[in-house]
């Protein structure tokens, strides 16, 4: 007795002899192929939460505009910030153009500073930035005239990082360096925060590419690269 025979739509497909391609037209295939991609590059710019304060960020394609003279003054007199500092004694930064965020003065880091020296390289857009800025100007504070710490702002948009201090309620002196000739003078990366320490000489001390979250964090760099005790 011969079994009823199964619809077409019901049997299964017969194996593949060896050396038989695919059944699956080549179309098909290509769309799967392109699902599968599509996927992977989600998961790979999926946000993955704020985990700024604990890694440095790489600089992003932020947008940066161009203000006019009354908004940078506007933002100048919000933010109130101090004078730059005459020099810093780096050498290495000789001949290097800068001006000063809060006033717009020219500024020679080469001249003499006869201090130690804690640098800031930070950006607007930096979110470990925001955490450590008030960190640094509570170290500016219990220092005093034991230690000289600058800022450098290293996005070319000076409203916007004047605009951040404001909100931040940081008065630190600062100093505009959008094409980071500050960071390549002196050996530190493109990923911000970043801290440079100079010795009273000039010379650097040390190179920090992360950003601190505390003033005892600091203050033990303090005091074993430059000799400094808060």
């Amino acid at each position: 007795m011969t079994e009823p025979s199964k619809p077409d739509s019901d049997r299964e497909p017969a194996p593949l002899l060896p050396g038989e391609r695919s059944r699956v037209p080549a179309g098909v295939r290509w769309l799967i192929v392109c699902a599968i991609v599509a996927v992977a590059l989600a998961v790979a710019i999926w946000p993955r939460g704020d985990d700024g304060a604990a890694n440095p960020t790489t600089p992003a394609a932020a947008p940066s505009t161009s203000a006019s003279p009354g908004q940078l003054a506007a933002a100048r007199t919000k933010a109130a910030l101090p004078p730059c500092p005459a020099g810093i004694g780096a050498t290495a930064l000789a001949g290097t153009p800068l001006t000063c965020l809060g006033d717009g003065a020219p500024v020679d880091l080469a001249a003499a500073g006869n201090k130690p020296v804690l640098l800031n390289i930070w950006a607007w857009w930096c979110g470990p930035c925001r955490v450590e800025l008030p960190v640094l100007a509570d170290v500016a504070a219990r220092a005093g005239d034991r230690l000289s710490v600058l800022g450098v702002h290293a996005d070319p948009n000076a409203v916007a990082g004047l605009d951040l201090l404001a909100e931040l309620k940081v008065a630190l002196p600062t100093v505009q360096d959008p094409q980071s000739v500050i960071a390549t003078a002196l050996g530190a990366p493109r990923a911000y925060p970043v801290t440079v320490l100079l010795r009273s000489d000039g010379t650097v001390a040390g190179v920090h590419a992360q950003p601190f979250t505390s003033v005892d964090e600091v203050a033990a760099l303090l005091r074993t690269e430059l000799g400094v005790t808060l």
